[in-house]
Formats: structure tokens, C-alpha cells, sequence
């Protein structure tokens, strides 16, 4: 609960570090902002992440660590400051 209660207030501090955190972790593969393409196929846009998962339940995979998605991903376990500003940003692509 207290998960999706910060998620929900997130700062634009807690969205600008998100960005910047998916940005240099994630954009080799993913499509990260609100238009384009993903660079490898099979690896979902994060601005259509929340039309499959709730984003408020992405950061207990988060946070257990990303072990699966696409073939080539590597492996992730992100810090809980990390999950927070990684979730205000996805929940920012859906507005």
C-alpha cells in the first residue's frame, strides 16, 4: 500500500531521475519516452507497460530483481529510491 500511495505523489524530481535511470539502462532495448519504436522488437515500449501490468505491481519485480523479458535482457535489482523513481516515471508515461 505504501508502494502505490508514493507512487501516486511522485515528485518531479522522483520522474526526472526515473527518466534518466531508464534512459541509460533500458533505451538500448526498450522504447522509453512517449513515441518510437523499441530498438529490439521483442521489448516493450514502457509508455504501454501499464495497459498490461499495473505499474504499482512492477516494483515488487523490481525489487526481487528482473530476471526474465526478453532474451537479451540483463539482469536488474534496483535500490528502493531506484524503484520509486523508475515507477513516477512510468507512471508519468501514462498521462
Amino acid at each position: 500500500m505504501a508502494l502505490l500511495q508514493t507512487a501516486a505523489v511522485a515528485s518531479d524530481g522522483q520522474v526526472q531521475r526515473g527518466q534518466t535511470f531508464v534512459g541509460a539502462n533500458c533505451a538500448t532495448c526498450h522504447a522509453v519516452g512517449r513515441v518510437g519504436a523499441s530498438p529490439l522488437g521483442e521489448a516493450p515500449a514502457f509508455r504501454d507497460l501499464h495497459t498490461k501490468y499495473p505499474v504499482e505491481d512492477l516494483g515488487e519485480a523490481l525489487a526481487e530483481g528482473i530476471t526474465t523479458g526478453h532474451p537479451t535482457m540483463p539482469e536488474f535489482q534496483l535500490e528502493p529510491d531506484q524503484i520509486m523513481d523508475v515507477l513516477a516515471y512510468l507512471k508519468s508515461l501514462e498521462r
